[in-house]
Parts: structure tokens; sequence; C-alpha cells
């Protein structure tokens, strides 16, 4: 069994992570995947439809194991949004948010035993400043508390003219208010239809979804080499 797909380089992850990085993009007009051709690289990618066998049982057999599931999901926005009054983040709150994404987020598919152990906090420690800065996600809102400490956060991003995609959502006991900032974030831009991902194993999170209006629009496995 083969499998056809393109190898693009990961350059940022290969310098923030130190390990040369690429990624597998299936493509059936792409030649076989070989494994002298992935021998350069010292950690490869790859992400596929849950529903695709074929195209997992070939990556296995290249060698790839699986590191986590992903269920995507798309709510629809409608014409009217609650506006919870969430703030936008300032380069002041970056320590804290720092601080925040490395303790949540320090279980993720950069874990070990692929990356070292603080690598997985690192990594969403340094995306959640990248939001605040407005490079990837493009804008990070918060909620405080009564000291006016951040306790919650959502980033976002703006794919196109009508979708954009939560990056990081996190804050105990908030996830409905977050959820609420989001909708109304994208509702105000004129934009029909927002995404986000969870790791499959992530049910609270697949919950707080749902039952914000979304649907699964998708399923995809991660698997490194």
């Amino acid at each position: 069994m083969t499998l056809r797909a393109r190898i693009e380089p990961l350059s940022w992850e290969s310098a923030f992570f130190g390990i040369n990085s690429a990624i597998l993009r299936p493509d059936d007009a792409a030649p076989d995947v070989m494994a002298e051709s992935l021998a350069p690289w010292a950690r490869v990618q790859a992400k596929i439809a849950a529903r695709d066998s074929a195209q997992l049982d070939a990556l296995q057999q290249l060698g790839f194991r699986l590191v986590e599931g992903e269920v995507d999901f798309c709510l629809a926005i409608g014409s009217a949004a609650v506006d919870p009054q969430a703030a936008v983040a300032t380069q002041d709150d970056i320590p804290a948010l720092r601080s925040l994404a490395a303790g949540i987020f320090s279980q993720s598919r950069f874990r070990a035993p692929w990356y070292d152990p603080q690598d997985s906090g690192r990594f969403y420690a340094q995306w959640i400043e990248n939001a605040v800065r407005g490079t990837f996600d493009h804008q990070c809102l918060v909620f405080r508390g009564a000291g006016g400490d951040v306790r919650a956060f959502v980033s976002l991003r703006q794919l196109n003219a009508s979708e954009a995609r939560i990056g990081l959502l996190a804050g105990w006991g908030a996830g409905e208010m977050l959820m609420q900032a989001a909708v109304h974030w994208a509702q105000q831009r004129g934009l029909t239809a927002l995404r986000v991902a969870t790791q499959a194993g992530n049910t609270a999170a697949q919950n707080l979804y749902i039952k914000s209006g979304a649907a699964i629009a998708g399923t995809a496995y991660w698997l490194y080499r």
C-alpha cells in the first residue's frame, strides 16, 4: 500500500523546538512517499481524515505512530450575538497569559516522548503571546477577576471573508462566556461561521461547543514518524 503526498518543511517549528521537522500533505498528484524521502527529517507529521483508513494503514507501514485524534466543529453565526463584555488583551497581559497557557495546555500533541516535557506548555505560551501581538491569531480576548487579573482567554483568527477560527480557549468556569465572546467577535466582523478544534479525548470542550450550537464538521488523526 502506497501513499502519495508532498513533504513540506516546517521552518518555524524546526527553529522553535530545535527538531528538523516536516509535514506530509496527501496529494494524488505527488509521488509515492518512500522511507528514504523521509530520512532527512528528524520529525515528520501527518494529519489525515479519520475516515481514510487506507491512508492510515499506509502511514503506519512507513513507521508513523498515532499521536492523537482531533474533532473539528463549526458554529453558524446569527444576526444577533450576546456581548459578554470581554476585554482585548494588551501586551501588559502577556506574562499572565503565557503562564496560564503553559499550565493549561501542558499535554498536547507536542508532548513527550515526541518533544521535551516542557515543550507543549512552551509552545502554547508562545501561541497566546503571538495572538496578543496579532501574529497568526489576530486578537486575544480576556475576562478578568475582581483584582484585574486575567482568569480566562480566547484567541481568534479570521480565515477569510466569511469564517473565523478559535485558536486557544481556556478559563475555569468561563467556557460559555468565552464562546459568547468569540461569537460576538465574529458577528461584529460580518462573518457567518466560527470554527474550533479540540482533542478527541477532551469531552468537556466538545460538550461546550455542542452546547454553544456547534456541530461536528470533521474528525482527523495526527501521526508522527
